[in-house]
This record gives structure tokens, sequence and C-alpha cells, in this order.
């Protein structure tokens, strides 16, 4: 190896060698600057662990650090990029028979494991820059303990971060011994220069890096950004403020070609300065030469999945202290410097300590799908610094189940390792799979590559973009030419689908089935029904003008004067997830015919029998629906009587008891019923909330031939409620609370049972005349409440001791009623006294009618 400069990670190579030898696991914490991607691997190369011949995996999170480090590391052996070093990235390998290091994006692991779970030509897998959490990276880490315990226990890990808790991540790794590099950083100097509410991001930047050139007379400036629309933005910004001067504007972000992202990499040449504007790609393992000035927007742009909808949008949130400490950090990697942010000092308490892992945040699809292939259905069943968020996990379960990637006991079909080994995302997979045997698969790959990155036409132009993904496909492939979409954009997205045809002519060669280009493959307006098969939870069905109900049951709308918003259905890609109505950014229109037709698995046809409250009947229809969705809906003229009662019942139960008609008769039986159940648990209770329980029992027998409220009206309630007593009980029931009571005066008096603690009888005083003690029911253990009444059949007194009345407040209330009602009787004695309907008793000795 030919010698090279010293670097602050030297230091730590002998631990790092006896904890590789010993334990075969390591974590190396190791500051900005120390050297750890780029010399750790090449110091390794000579371990006996590897002299069989295995090699070296580096994992970076990011495709420009992966071939950034391979490239730097292949310069430093004197040697090009693919003999001793090389990269395998998505779009673009460079490796050779003699790499002994390679350089890989997360994805490429994951296929290797999956390809060839022992590893057997690998000694050791390097994670680095494992502090930014991604999913990748924790699957893959996952995925390679589970190899390593059960078949390769000489397999080494090494996991690598400049910022990292380092002791949970050596814990995982079954107690590796942590090592920690101080790395070489210069002083740098922090200064606020906050924004204004209403400043726009662009604005402030362009303000402040003028500002710190003007400040800082030696140095690049590097400028942070959270996305390419501000960072183009922001570009003619300062094109037009820094024009004719000797600074160089330049551009990083992961969607631009190679070239371009090595101009950005490579130093300024004397006697001229450059301003790097990057997203957080340039926060780790990217070395930017030359940058003494960093510009920290402090902002990031994440995506964050939500289970409650099953979509992902990106968010622009404030960084975590981390993340502005790392980007602080570029500014004094050759050199003190200074970072200015355009934020408060007292803002920094409220920034989070740190990013959450993505596992936490993000659709986990393609991981359950991973895990499946692997052989695993739990995912308990590995080791996780975080485990999957148990939500979301079962709803891309459930997705690939319906996709048919997953049997209903979830192991992995044909369909879904297929799907697996395209490596795209399980819906733009299964959409590429199933297009291939309709001959729309070179559309279906054109679709794949438009919706994997940026959208073309987002940002391109001054008003909003239409929805419409045609458009993109028409740009795409040069048939339109449309603002703001440039060759190059066009280009690498080309390049992708190319990528997608060839790996769709191998997975359809694999499964014995044709990849078919016919005529319909260049068929635009098959776009919407590729979309529906990638996103059959995004169907559309217009409901007015431009407003959609999603088969997923959200609500969804497309701005006014979005020609797509007069289409009946339409399939949508890509949506907001804001508010209640998520927006439509990119759509295309389905036929229902081709719905039907290739979603037939996700349709259901049933027959619908419920209550309508409006008609207030049973009606029953046969309905066709697609998730949310109503297709069709039609009158079945025959119905199941059975179903026709169930759906009678079940509105008995919602609307209540009240839906019946209840007659004077039909209620004092039932509260009877209750009343004899107070005393007799054993007896049926005839309370509302036990008789609505057994609806089945004693109404469901009545309403044969019944279908709505007015047909209710013709039951005879009390004979259901008595049909529903035993021949016994109802024995009982009469003896234990009759109806009616006799009084002396020979008048059958009704009981009320209202209070069943308190069953009642209402009856003129007069009546009860020679009545010396308290009428019982419910042989002889329950005491009527007895109200009495004037003449007039106005409230006297309320007594259950009618021995008591009549020996003391009798004759109280003698004297009122004898002068309200002098024609009436009002004896001295009225135990001795003739019971009497009306006037005085004549002198034979009967009652006067009055």
């Amino acid at each position: 190896m030919p010698n090279m400069p010293p670097m602050p990670v030297d230091e730590t190579i002998p631990a790092l060698k006896e904890a590789l030898r010993g334990t075969g696991s390591a974590v190396l914490v190791a500051a900005p600057g120390a050297g750890k991607t780029t010399r750790v691997p090449l110091t390794l190369l000579n371990e006996p662990w590897l002299a069989d011949g295995r090699k070296i995996v580096l994992l970076e999170p990011r495709r420009l650090a992966a071939r950034s480090a391979a490239r730097f590391m292949a310069a430093s052996l004197g040697e090009a990029v693919g003999e001793t070093v090389g990269y395998r990235v998505r779009l673009d390998t460079k490796v050779g028979p003699r790499t002994r290091v390679e350089v890989v994006t997360e994805g490429v692991l994951t296929r290797m494991l999956q390809q060839d779970p022992a590893l057997e030509d690998v000694g050791l897998v390097i994670f680095d820059e494992f502090h930014e959490r991604s999913l990748q990276a924790d699957l893959g880490l996952a995925l390679c303990l589970h190899s390593r315990s059960l078949f390769r226990e000489d397999l080494r890990l090494l996991v690598m971060s400049a910022t990292l808790e380092a002791r949970p991540v050596a814990d995982l790794l079954g107690g590796a011994p942590v090592i920690e590099s101080r790395g070489r950083v210069y002083p740098v100097d922090t200064r606020y220069a906050p924004r204004a509410a209403d400043e726009p991001l662009e604005s402030a930047v362009a303000r402040v890096v003028v500002q710190a050139l003007r400040e800082q007379p030696d140095g690049d400036a590097l400028v942070f950004l959270p996305g390419a629309a501000e960072i183009r933005r922001t570009q003619a910004r300062l094109a037009e403020a820094l024009s004719g001067g000797t600074t160089e504007i330049a551009a990083l972000h992961g969607s631009l070609p190679a070239e371009e992202q090595d101009r950005a990499l490579r130093p300024s040449p004397p006697g001229r300065r450059k301003v790097v504007l990057s997203t957080s790609v340039a926060e780790t393992s990217l070395t930017v030469e030359g940058v003494r000035i960093v510009v920290d927007g402090g902002l990031s742009r994440v995506p964050r999945f939500s289970p409650r909808t099953g979509m992902t949008r990106l968010e622009t949130v404030p960084v975590s202290l981390a993340s502005a400490d790392q980007r602080r950090g570029r500014a004094g990697r050759v050199a003190p410097g200074v970072c200015y942010r355009l934020w408060a000092e007292e803002d920094n308490r409220r920034l989070a300590p740190a990013d959450r892992p993505e596992i936490e945040e993000s659709d986990l699809a393609s991981l359950a799908l991973e895990l499946a292939v692997w052989g695993v259905s739990r995912p308990e069943e590995l080791a996780w610094l975080n485990p999957p968020p148990q939500a979301a996990y079962r709803q891309a379960r459930e997705l690939l189940t319906a996709f048919g990637a997953l049997t209903a006991e979830g192991s992995v079909t044909p369909h879904g390792r297929r799907m697996a080994e395209l490596g795209a995302h399980p819906r733009l997979a299964h959409m590429m799979l199933r297009a291939a045997p309709l001959g729309l698969g070179e559309l279906a790959c054109e679709l794949a590559a438009l919706l994997s990155g940026r959208d073309l036409l987002r940002g391109a132009a001054a008003s909003s973009p239409d929805a419409d993904i045609r458009l993109r496909l028409r740009a795409l492939r040069g048939e339109a030419a449309l603002p703001g979409v440039g060759e190059r954009q066009r280009r690498l997205m080309r390049e992708e689908a190319r990528m997608w045809r060839q790996l769709l002519s191998d997975a359809a060669a694999d499964s014995g089935r044709t990849a078919s280009d016919g005529p319909a493959a260049n068929a635009a307006d098959a776009c919407g029904l590729l979309l529906a098969l990638a996103y059959p939870d995004r169907i559309g069905q217009r409901r007015e003008s431009g407003k959609y109900l999603l088969s997923g049951g959200r609500g969804a709308y497309l701005p006014d004067g979005e020609p797509l918003g007069r289409e009946p259905y339409l399939a949508a890609a890509e949506l907001d997830d804001r508010g209640t109505d998520s927006r439509i950014w990119l759509a295309a229109p389905v036929a229902l015919a081709d719905l039907e037709r290739e979603l037939a698995g996700l349709i259901r046809t049933e027959t619908v029998v419920r209550w309508d409250a409006g008609t207030e009947s049973v009606q029953a229809r046969s309905r066709t629906t697609l998730g949310a969705l109503t297709l069709r809906d039609n009158p079945v003229a025959k119905p199941d009587p059975d179903r026709i009662r169930e759906a009678l019942l079940e509105a008995v139960r919602e609307s209540g008891l009240a839906l019946l008609p209840w007659t004077e008769q039909a209620r004092q039986l039932q509260q009877r019923m209750r009343f004899l159940h107070r005393l007799d648990p054993s007896f049926p209770d005839g309370s509302d909330e036990s008789l609505l329980q057994k609806l089945e029992q004693w109404l469901a027998p009545h309403v044969e031939g019944m279908r709505s409220k007015a047909d209710l009206q013709r039951l005879d309630l009390a004979r259901a409620l008595e049909d529903a007593l035993t021949w016994p009980q109802r024995k009982e029931l009469e003896a234990m609370a009759p109806t009616h009571l006799t009084v002396p005066s020979g008048s059958r008096l009704r009981i009320d049972y209202g209070d069943p603690d308190h069953p009642a009888l209402s009856v003129r005083l007069q009546e009860l005349f020679g009545l010396p003690d308290t009428p019982r029911i419910a042989g002889g253990k329950v005491p009527l409440t007895l109200r009495l009444l004037s003449p007039a059949n106005r409230p006297v007194q309320v007594t259950k001791d009618l021995a008591h009345f009549w020996r003391n407040t009798y004759f109280d209330i003698r004297k009122d009623l004898k002068g309200r009602y002098p024609k009436h009787h009002w004896p001295d004695d009225p135990l001795q006294a003739p019971a009497t309907r009306g006037l005085k008793p004549d002198r034979y000795g009967g009652a006067r009618k009055g």
C-alpha cells in the first residue's frame, strides 16, 4: 500500500484490529475528518481473517458518498476504481475480479444477503455513518446478525459513526468494544443570523452567503438547504447577486449526474471561490474540499409515513441538534472556520437532540417483503436497535397480501420473490410484473422511473404543475417540450427505465412468462390502469368536480381547473396527506372496465340488506365495491327472508323498542315481567335491555314477512311477549302479578307495575270502605302502594298501610272531603260503612248514582 498521509483515525487501528480478531465486532466512533470511511477498510485488507480472499463490504447510506469514497480509496492506492476498490450503487457498478473492497449502498447489501445469506465471499461488513439510522441500514444489520447466528460465526461486523450513542449498538452486537477517535477538527466560530418570519428561506440564505463571503476573505462556502427546489431558487438569487465576480456556484444533491457532483466536491482553482448549495447529503461522509464557511438554513426534508392513511409525504422540519453540529463541523475540516445559522441562539434549546430512526417514520412495505423472503414472519425473530412499529408493519403486510406477494399465513409467494428481486418499492415491482404479460412492460418501467425520482414538473413552472402523469411520460419520451424539464433529467430517468426493463425481463424469464411489449406498450392511456395496480388503495371515484373518494376511504381533491377533475375514475400515485381531503399531485384517468378486469381479485359483490331510516323499511341491494368505492348498486327483487328478518331486528336494536307498537296491555305485561323478575331472578326479565338482547327469541317468530315500520304496527306485541313464556311461567305470572284487583266496591281496577319495586293501585277512597288492610300481591309478599283519590279522582293520600290510614289520617282528610263533596258519604267509621262508587246511600242502603 503506498504511503498515505497520517489521519487521526490511525491511532485506533491497533485496537480495532484486536477487537475484530477477538469478538468479531466493534463500534468505532470517530469525529468528522478523522478519515474513518476511507482509511479503515484499506488498513484491514491484510488481516489474517481475510487471507482466504474474502472481501470487505462498506455500506454507505448514499450513492454520492459511496462513489466518492471508492474513488478516494482507489486513488490513494494509485489505482482506478474497479480494481482493489470498487462500488455498487443503483444504475452504476464498477467492480472487477480483483476487487477486495466493495462500497455499496444499502439496497445492494440487502440483495447480496438475499442471494447468499451466508455471505460466503465476505469477511467484514462495515456500516458507515450509522447515526443516520436509515431503514435499510437497520435492516442490513439485523440480517447480518441473523446470518452470523445461523451460518457464519466468523462474519465480522463493524459499525462506524461520527455522532452515535455507542453503547446500545455495542450491546446489540453482543457486547462489542467501543473505540473512539477524536478526529482533527479546527475551531469553528458560530454566528446566528435569524431570518424574519416573513422572509423566504432562499432570500435569507442568499443574503447571509453574500455577507459571509464579504466577512470571510478565504475559503469556500457550504450551504445547507432542505431540497433540490430550494437549491435551484437560491442558486438563481446568488447568480444575480454574485454575477461578474470570481465566485462559482455549484449544486450538490443525490439526483445530479456524477460529473456535476464531482464538480461540487473539487477544490476551487487558485484565485476563485466556490459556494456549494447542498442537501443533507454533505452532512457526513463527503468532504467538500476547501470549505471554511458553512451557512445552515436549519431545515431538512424527511419522509413521514402515516399508518392511518397508508401514505408517505416529505415533510420539511427543523434539523436536530446532532445534525446542526455535524453541519457546523464541516467548516473546520481544513482550517479554522465560521458557521452562520439562520436561527436565534435561544432556539437551539428547542431542537430535537437527534433525528428519529427512519424505521419509526417510514413505509415498511419493502422491509416486510424482505423479511418474508428471508423467511421471517415476525420482526421479533431478529435483533433490532429499534423494532418496526406494529401498526405500520401490519399495514405493510396487508398491502403485500393484497398484491399476492404473501399468503394469508404470511409466507412469501413466487410473485413476492420476483417483486423482491426487482429491488423497486413493492408497489412499483408489483405494477411492473403485472404489466409485462399485458403488453405494458415498457410503459410500466417508464412509470417506475418517473415515480422513483423527483417529479419532472414540480418546481419547473411558476404555476402549480398539472397532476396528469401522462404529461411527464411525454416529457420523458421527448414527445413534448415542457418548461424546466432538461435533457439531463430525462436521460437519468431513461437510464433507470432501461434498468427496470432489464430486471423485468430477467424476472419474467425466471418465471417462465414473457415480458411482452406489444402494441399496447406505448398506450399512454393505460397509465391509469398501471397506477391502479400499484396503488389499489388510491383509486378515486368522482363525487363532484375535482373531488374524489379514494378506495382506501380517504377524500382527495384536485385544484380548480385541473382537466383530470372531470374524470369519473382516476388512480393517484402521489398525495400530500394533509387535512381531511388530500391534494392529488400525480394521477391518471382509469376506465371502470379496466378496473373490473384487472383488479377483479379486489372487487367484491354482495347483497346488502339493511334498515333504511329514510323509508323506515328494510332495503335489499346488490353492491359491487372496490374498497370504499361503490361501483354498482342495484335493488334486489327477492332477498333472503332470513336476512330481512335480521335487518328488521337490527333496526329495533339500533332505534330501540319505541319502534314497536306498544299498547297498554303490552306495556303492562312487560312491567309485570320486570316486577316478577325482581322477586325471582329465574323468571324472564322484561326490561328493555333484556328484551333488546333477546329479540331473536321473542320477537323474530312474529315478524315473518314484515319489512317496514308500517308492517311492525300490525304486530300483537302483548302476544309476542306472552308467547316467550312457558305455560308454567304464564300461570305464575297471573298468580303472582295479576293485571287487576277487585276492590270492596266491586270495581276491577288495573294494577300499575311501572315501578317494579312499588306496584301501585289508584282507587277512590270511598271504594275501599270496609277494607281493613292493604291488599297484597306476589303471594302476600308485596303490599300495593295505594294512591287514594277523591270523588273527582284527585290525589288525596298515598299509603302502603291502609289500617294506619283508617286509624289516624282518614279523619283529618274526611273534614276536607266532606266540605268539598257534601253529597258523598263520609262515615264516622269507614271500616263499618259499605263501599260505594257514587253519592250517599239511599234509605234502603244502596248508593245513589252521582
